[in-house]
């Protein structure tokens, strides 16, 4: 089985044409800027839509624990989903849905019709090798019926399983956030060390066909033309057959996602970068490595 928060449709973000985008739950970071708060976690989670509320007290007589309230108590919440099932106005959102891999496999070939010759699947998250025998499978169901596939992995995984991935997975999106590692650390939770040795392994290893790396561009975090530079190093002298490395302008779209969930947000009053100061990290980045690409720029605040 495996544990998911949503299918997102005709993605266009997530690798090559149009897409069936999984998010997994379950991530070994806590970056910051997290756009999906939700999928931290590996149990179902409850979010609290206020709009929808009508105020009838039923969640928290339903509850089983006493967490639910004028707020709901994150430390007594068992993820039972009582409240859920209670509420007369779909105010209470399950995120969590459990599917067995060929049963999840059949619904997304459903979509098939869209994807074209260059569209397909793609496993995101959270991180999709966290549930790694459940992933791993639904990618070679996919395989099997044809569907091209791709994971967006953050590469905190053990090798042996990403290894195991590469038969099933026709372009890796490859996230490297930081080349110094006690700021990784600081910034997500891990050091980098892994993570960057599975990105020579993945580069290296003769059945990878195609590899996208990603670097979130995050305000006083990752977006210093230093650390973009040493990125591009790194993937011209370990990973030079890297076929796009993208540049994604950070945007507080999940911010409201940490409020229904009780969680405070750093990045709440950051704004929007200019799109001339994205323009200037991209420079720096294609300086060191030519597959750089700036992408998310309906994200980025328009400069007159």
């Amino acid at each position: 089985m495996v544990t998911y928060l949503d299918i997102q449709r005709l993605s266009t973000e997530d690798g090559p044409g149009l897409r069936s985008t999984v998010f997994f739950k379950g991530c070994p970071l806590r970056c910051g800027w997290c756009h999906n708060p939700e999928s931290l976690r590996f149990q179902p989670e409850v979010l609290r839509l206020e709009s929808r509320c009508i105020g009838c007290g039923l969640c928290g007589k339903a509850c089983v624990n006493g967490a639910q309230g004028a707020e709901i108590d994150r430390t007594a919440c068992i993820g039972c989903l009582c409240c859920v099932a209670a509420c007369p106005g779909g105010a209470m959102e399950t995120k969590g849905t459990q599917a067995a891999p060929e049963a999840l496999c059949e619904e997304l070939c459903l979509d098939r019709a869209y994807f074209g010759s260059d569209g397909g699947v793609t496993l995101s998250g959270g991180e999709a090798l966290s549930q790694a025998e459940g992933a791993i499978e639904l990618l070679r169901f996919l395989r099997e019926r044809g569907i091209h596939t791709a994971l967006d992995t953050c590469g905190e995984v053990p090798w042996d399983v990403l290894e195991a991935s590469i038969p099933y997975t026709n372009l890796f999106l490859y996230d490297i956030k930081l080349m110094d590692s006690e700021a990784h650390r600081a910034l997500t939770g891990v050091p980098n060390a892994r993570i960057l040795e599975n990105a020579k392994k993945l580069a290296a290893h003769p059945e990878v066909t195609a590899i996208w790396v990603r670097t979130p561009v995050i305000p006083g975090a990752t977006d210093s033309e230093e650390n973009l530079r040493a990125i591009g190093r790194f993937l011209r002298e370990h990973m030079p057959q890297t076929e796009r490395w993208e540049l994604c302008a950070f945007n507080p779209l999940g911010r409201d996602k940490y409020r229904r969930l009780g969680l405070s947000y750093a990045y709440q009053d950051t704004p929007l970068y200019t799109k001339q100061a994205m323009e200037s990290l991209c420079r720096a980045a294609k300086e060191e490595c030519e597959a750089a690409v700036w992408s998310g720029a309906t994200q980025v605040e328009n400069s007159l």
